[in-house]
């Protein structure tokens, strides 16, 4: 079992990063905070979840905390989530605001996000409630400076590519972000995924 994979970053997109290790390029999939935990540097350390499907494909998830893995596995463990709800739920909440909205039982900020119901919200609660309190998963505030501010073109470009590696149609995805950068010019990448998986 891979526990974290350290390496040079040789590719990065708001769903995907590709770490070189000796010479190996391990493609991860990854959440919008961890993209926005990384992005700007040349080297990272990502902790891994191997996940291996039915069709025996194995995808790598990559997470900058060790926090937001926990956060991972716990969401997975609940029937009905697999790994890309939760990287959607992660992509769209904070590690912090996730545990907050789970131990306050907060399901109108849960059911916000793209394809997950009051149901499954509530049975988010449930299942977990009691584990984060016993796990007591230590998220502190996490300081991420805003992305440089890049051409609307490149971001608009970014924000559908990641999407639609969340699973999201690509005429959809690219009519919501087009409506958020006429009206936000100046949003980054992240500002605009995270309005987007609002609207979809």
């Amino acid at each position: 079992m891979i526990d974290y994979i350290k390496g040079e970053i040789a590719e990065l997109q708001p769903a995907t990063a590709v770490l070189e290790c000796h010479g190996i390029g391990y493609a991860l999939s990854i959440s919008l905070n961890t993209y926005s935990a990384i992005q700007g540097k040349k080297e990272c350390k990502l902790y891994v979840y191997e996940a291996v499907r039915q069709d025996a494909a194995q995808v790598l998830y990559g997470f900058s905390t060790k926090q937001e893995r926990e956060l991972f596995l716990l969401l997975i463990s609940v029937s009905g989530i697999g790994g890309n709800t939760a990287r959607t739920i992660l992509s769209a909440i904070s590690p912090a605001e996730l545990v907050n909205c789970i131990s306050t039982e907060n399901t109108t900020l849960l059911k916000g996000v793209k394809g997950l119901g009051l149901k499954t919200a509530q049975r988010i609660i449930v299942d977990l409630k009691d584990k984060i309190k016993n796990d007591s998963i230590a998220i502190g505030p996490v300081g991420i400076s805003p992305a440089p501010m890049a051409s609307n073109k490149q971001v608009h470009d970014e924000a559908v590519s990641a999407l639609t590696m969340l699973g999201f149609a690509v005429a959809p995805s690219q009519k919501v972000v087009y409506a958020i950068l006429k009206a936000q010019p100046t949003a980054t990448v992240e500002q605009v995924i995270k309005l987007a998986l609002k609207q979809l």
